[in-house]
């Protein structure tokens, strides 16, 4: 999803990023204001009217950011979608709790994004009623270009709403998954919550090919976010399922600390890696990667290892998930883990051979299933 989203600075400490399909929105607003309304009115204010949207969207979502951090879980980054988003929580912090405290954890993070679309509702609707009644809030069309005042108050409205249905990636989807996941492990419960999420992402495009447009279009964006989600779950499926043993690196060059950096490099061109456990006698003492090698060899002429080796490492058991090793790269920024065991170093984990193996893995299951479909 990070791929398909380009960065729109920092808020709270939290990334912002806008996925590509507010392309789509923009494209899709112009069209229908232009041939209602003419073109001439349709860029400025068809503009402004996204940004409204724009603006829902992202008060929404740091809504879910600010209930995560209350919770203990830091956002790490929020991708906006044009019917809401999703908060990337940084996993390597997730606190330690029961299943029951779990669950309604994530349900009370999943209520916040509609709860601050619903208070902005009633606090602009209160306002407007107030000091401008000419708007007319309760006539139609609620959400237009022609009338920006009004489409605020009914655009968090329709924003809470739908987000409320039970419509997995929606808020109201998350509330379901987190009660599925009462009785099912994590994986079953999306799966099973993105099936309903992509059942009402069909009928939103069929009704609206009926009666509205606007539903047809809603209907598009749920369903590729629930493609989305699906692919994550395949993801953290294999994350927890797969051990390290099973996609480890058996056959490593290693370096010594007493190497020069020379002689570093000369290993470093004979092999594929591009990290290297440092090792001295039967301990490892520290990791070094073919990059950080050429850096110091162009900025300070020839050395040993040791003098730029770095000294933090995590150490993995063979029988650690891939979850396990994903965290601990991420923790503390790592690019290689040492697998050990009974205290003896039997292969290693990258960063790029994780996440090779991590693609290889999800396809290869992706093909079982479907040969087993057939």
């Amino acid at each position: 999803m990070r791929s398909w989203s380009i960065p729109a600075g920092r808020i709270f400490g939290v990334e912002l990023r806008i996925h590509l399909t507010f392309l789509f929105l923009l494209v899709f607003v112009w069209l229908t204001e232009s041939a209602a309304h003419g073109s001439a009115s349709a860029g400025p204010r068809g503009l402004a009217l996204v940004g409204i949207i724009f603006g829902s969207v992202a008060l929404h979502e740091l809504g879910h950011a600010l209930a995560s951090r209350r919770a203990g879980i830091p956002a790490k980054a929020i991708i906006l979608l044009p019917i809401g988003g999703v908060t990337l929580l940084d996993e390597t912090r997730l606190p330690v709790e029961s299943g029951e405290e779990t669950w309604k954890r994530d349900i009370r993070i999943a209520l916040a994004g509609p709860a601050v679309n619903l208070l902005i509702a009633l606090v602009a609707g209160t306002v407007l009623m107030a000091a401008l009644p000419q708007i007319r809030l309760w006539n139609k069309p609620w959400v237009t270009s022609l009338n920006l005042p009004r489409s605020l108050v009914w655009s968090n409205i329709w924003l809470a709403v739908f987000n409320l249905l039970p419509a997995y990636p929606m808020d109201g989807g998350r509330v379901l998954r987190a009660i599925f996941a009462r009785r099912l492990d994590s994986v079953q419960a999306t799966r099973r919550a993105v099936t309903i999420g992509q059942a009402f992402a069909t009928l939103f495009m069929l009704t609206g090919m009926l009666w509205n447009i606007w539903l047809t279009l809603i209907g598009f964006f749920l369903f590729i976010a629930a493609q989305l989600e699906e692919r994550s779950a395949v993801f953290h499926s294999v994350l927890e399922t797969v051990h390290l043993e099973d996609i480890m690196l058996r056959d490593f060059a290693t370096l010594s600390p007493a190497d020069t950096l020379e002689d570093a490099l000369d290993k470093a061109v004979h092999s594929l890696q591009d990290d290297f456990p440092v090792i001295r006698g039967s301990d490892m003492v520290g990791v070094i990667s073919r990059q950080k090698i050429l850096k110091t060899l162009r900025s300070e002429g020839n050395g040993y290892v040791q003098s730029v080796m770095n000294r933090l490492f995590e150490v993995a058991q063979k029988k650690e998930s891939l979850a396990s090793a994903f965290r601990k790269l991420n923790a503390r920024n790592l690019s290689l883990i040492p697998v050990v065991e009974d205290q003896r170093l039997v292969g290693i984990v990258t960063l790029q051979n994780l996440m090779h193996s991590m693609a290889l893995l999800a396809e290869s299951r992706k093909l079982r299933r479907s040969g087993l479909g057939s």
